[in-house]
């Protein structure tokens, strides 16, 4: 079975938890559900992202038009497979105008599993570099460890205050992949709140297991396949979303 077929067979196995909570306060005022648009772009995940996002609590559509992603309080872009099938499935649908231009208006990205491996600059899988949507400078890379890929659940080095992981910084969570991001390279951001990184361990190497960058996220895990702790960050990361209007401009 080739590495796309194996991690999403992997990824298809774990079920997420049916008792895992959110992580609303019960006295604090009712808000609006947050509307977040998954990305449609083709992934092999994103039915378990929507039911996931659903059972957080916001109100999902899984689409690629450019006016609802960019109307939407959150957009979620996922990922499984080869880095180069992705990148090549995001643009064919615009998702990189349409990231860009959620980015330049403040407007929070969620990227999953090669969702994350995408905002980096580059990707290079079996030789073959391919170009990917250059949010933060580095490469994705293959994983020097013994037993490759890395499927299973794994804790991580969860970054001070980070908001992601409030309350869910000792959890294990679910990943399955072969490649990463095995360095961090965006160190001067200027005035601008530095990057907070989430890191992971597999044999004896490092790798991001998280971003949290402005409005852009990611995790090269899976939260919708993480159990509650999972639901738990989703639901973290929707509490921090803008209620926008039904007919807020993009």
């Amino acid at each position: 079975m080739d590495r796309l077929r194996r991690e999403e067979a992997a990824v298809s196995e774990v079920r997420p938890d049916p008792s895992a909570a959110t992580a609303q306060d019960a006295d604090a005022p009712v808000r609006p559900a947050p509307r977040v648009v998954v990305l449609d772009h083709g992934s092999g995940n994103v039915r378990s992202v929507v039911r996931a996002l659903e059972a957080a609590g916001a109100e999902v559509e899984l689409t690629a038009d450019r006016e609802r992603a960019l109307a939407a309080d959150g957009l979620v872009v996922p990922g499984v497979g080869a880095y180069s099938a992705t990148i090549a499935q995001i643009l064919a649908v615009g998702g990189d105008r349409i990231i860009e231009r959620r980015l330049a208006g403040g407007l929070p990205v969620l990227g999953i599993c090669v969702g994350l491996q995408a905002m980096f600059e580059a990707g290079t899988e079996h030789g073959e570099r391919t170009r990917g949507l250059g949010q933060w400078p580095g490469e994705v890379t293959r994983l020097q460890a013994e037993v490759v890929p890395h499927m299973g659940w794994n804790t991580v080095e969860a970054a001070p205050d980070s908001t992601l992981f409030a309350g869910i910084g000792d959890e294990r969570f679910y990943f399955v992949h072969s490649y990463a991001a095995r360095s961090w390279e965006l160190e001067d951001t200027g005035p601008l709140k530095a990057p907070q990184v989430t890191w992971a361990v597999h044999g004896q190497d490092r790798f991001v297991a998280a971003v949290e960058n402005g409005a852009l996220s990611a995790t090269q895990f899976h939260p919708e396949k993480s159990g509650a702790a999972g639901a738990r960050l989703l639901a973290n990361w929707l509490g921090g979303l803008p209620r926008r209007g039904a007919g807020a401009p993009a």
